[in-house]
């Protein structure tokens, strides 16, 4: 099987075409050609070329995935939820059902971006804390609640919370200045007992003696 052309794709200048006895084959990134030393030319047996579509395949979803994980911080578990769902099975443009990447070529992908530096749980959990306090008021259970959602350990919630969390009174506060002229009194207590404050914290702040 003869490597006859090798093109610069017009949308993407970072990826190649390959041309393979005279017909469009498969896709690879400039530096996956530049890796597996693909020249026109070469000639290869049909594992080679299936072994370089199959390399093709995880350089796309891997380049994706690092385009999730740049959108913003990311768990661990949010990535490998995010490559769970591209190996489900759904209806291609051809009308047949495929996925877009397999269990194991997810798991490479994974792999891949934890080595380089993609994914980072203290760093999503920094960031998630950080972006949690706002003007609107969050409780440290609710806190808690959220990052053990997005699969991080006790003992990283613990050192986070220790290292960044404001204390639930002054979270109260920004609550109440937010939505005293929304809610009554009695309102007001149930609202903030549902987002997991303290009772007698709640009772105090809002004068309910």
């Amino acid at each position: 099987m003869l490597v006859s052309d090798i093109k610069l794709q017009a949308r993407d200048k970072n990826r190649a075409s390959i041309y393979v006895d005279g017909k469009y084959s498969f896709s690879l990134s400039i530096e996956q050609l530049q890796q597996f030393k693909i020249k026109i030319g070469n000639v290869y047996q049909p594992n080679d070329i299936n072994h370089f579509k199959r390399e093709s395949k995880i350089g796309k979803a891997y380049l994706n995935a690092v385009f999730y994980c740049l959108m913003r911080p990311r768990s661990e578990k949010e990535v490998r939820d995010y490559l769970f769902k591209k190996t489900l099975l759904r209806i291609n443009k051809f009308g047949k059902r495929e996925s877009v990447i397999d269990a194991s070529e997810a798991e490479t992908i994974f792999e891949k971006l934890i080595a380089n530096g993609y994914i980072d749980n203290s760093k999503f959990a920094e960031y998630w804390l950080e972006n949690r306090f706002t003007k609107k008021g969050i409780s440290k259970r609710k806190l808690i609640s959220e990052l053990k959602s997005k699969g991080l350990d006790d003992s990283l919630i613990s050192l986070q919370i220790a290292k960044n969390f404001r204390d639930d009174k002054t979270e109260i506060k920004k609550i109440i200045s937010r939505k005293r002229n929304i809610y009554t009194p009695e309102k007001m207590f149930a609202y903030l007992m549902r987002q997991g404050f303290n009772y007698d914290d709640v009772k105090a702040e809002l004068g309910l003696d």
